[in-house]
């Protein structure tokens, strides 16, 4: 069987002068080409990841990544001959310069309607596309499950205070690269210690505290209030990161998708995964994407 090559990248965006988006176009001179930054997955590494990391190798910028867009795969010869499968994510640009290399020697801001047109595979199309067919500028929002928390038969203090397990804790890490790669700003979290340990790390890295959230809880949950209070947190500005309960966030999830038209399937939420949910600007407040985010190997 033919090795799969994976890889990731992303429509770079950004406001123009008339407030249409621009997206980036780079020029590699070895195959003297137009196309979506992008490249391959280094070992271990999560296809968002890579997105960000390439971003930055081929064009310069930080970027806050977006809604997934889709896959390409076409064939290739190196580095051996296989299928390459390509993830595609919309990614704002926030700060950066760029400088032109070996790998990568030009860049251009093309307005986002006319870049199909400068690309040179016709498989990039598609993924431009799908990033046309909603507004640039979503409202992102992390909807996390707590990590792994200790026995609660082996617990014998209130179960608001069982902490994390050690397994709980090698958790942590992805739920933190996962906030950093989204561009995270502020932190909301169900008033249990498991719920605000799991993102506590991310709070410490923005400077911030964490945010109490009764409503997220499974003993405070009440559908409707907490689907006014997820949209109230989205409509706040920057980009919530949220830590609710394995009985709250399928159901949550269900009734902000359903209200918004989305189909999201099945909702599921195993521990430390995560919920990017992207709503519409504007403060109309309606849900229009959503991608679930498992742990590795879970």
């Amino acid at each position: 069987m033919t090795e799969e090559i994976a890889a990731a990248g992303a429509v770079v965006w950004r406001r123009g002068v008339d407030a249409t988006p621009e997206i980036a176009l780079v020029h590699r001179p070895r195959y003297d080409d137009w196309s979506l930054p992008k490249g391959k997955l280094d070992a271990g590494e999560c296809h968002r990841s890579a997105a960000v990391r390439e971003i930055a190798e081929e064009t310069g910028f930080h970027v806050a990544l977006g809604r997934h867009l889709g896959r390409t795969e076409y064939p290739v010869t190196r580095p051996h001959p296989g299928p390459k499968v390509v993830e595609y994510y919309a990614a704002r640009a926030l700060d950066g310069s760029f400088v032109p290399g070996d790998e990568v020697d030009e860049l251009r801001w093309v307005p986002a309607p006319a870049a199909s047109s400068m690309l040179s595979y016709s498989h990039d199309e598609p993924i431009v596309r799908s990033f046309l067919a909603m507004p640039a500028d979503l409202t992102t929002l992390l909807l996390v499950r707590h990590a792994k928390a200790g026995s609660r038969s082996a617990w014998d203090g209130p179960d608001a205070q069982r902490p994390l397990s050690a397994n709980g804790r090698r958790q942590l890490p992805h739920v933190s690269t996962l906030s950093a790669l989204y561009g995270a700003s502020r932190v909301h979290a169900a008033p249990l210690v498991r719920c605000v340990d799991t993102v506590r790390q991310v709070a410490d890295s923005l400077g911030v505290t964490v945010l109490p959230e009764p409503l997220l809880s499974e003993e405070g949950y009440d559908p409707d209030a907490a689907v006014a209070r997820l949209l109230t947190i989205a409509g706040m500005g920057g980009v919530p990161v949220a830590c609710s309960q394995g009985g709250v966030i399928p159901d949550l999830v269900s009734r902000v998708a359903g209200a918004g038209g989305v189909d999201v399937g099945e909702v599921v939420s195993k521990k430390a995964s995560v919920w990017a949910l992207f709503f519409s600007p504007g403060g109309s407040g309606h849900l229009v994407a959503a991608d679930y985010i498992p742990q590795p190997q879970s």
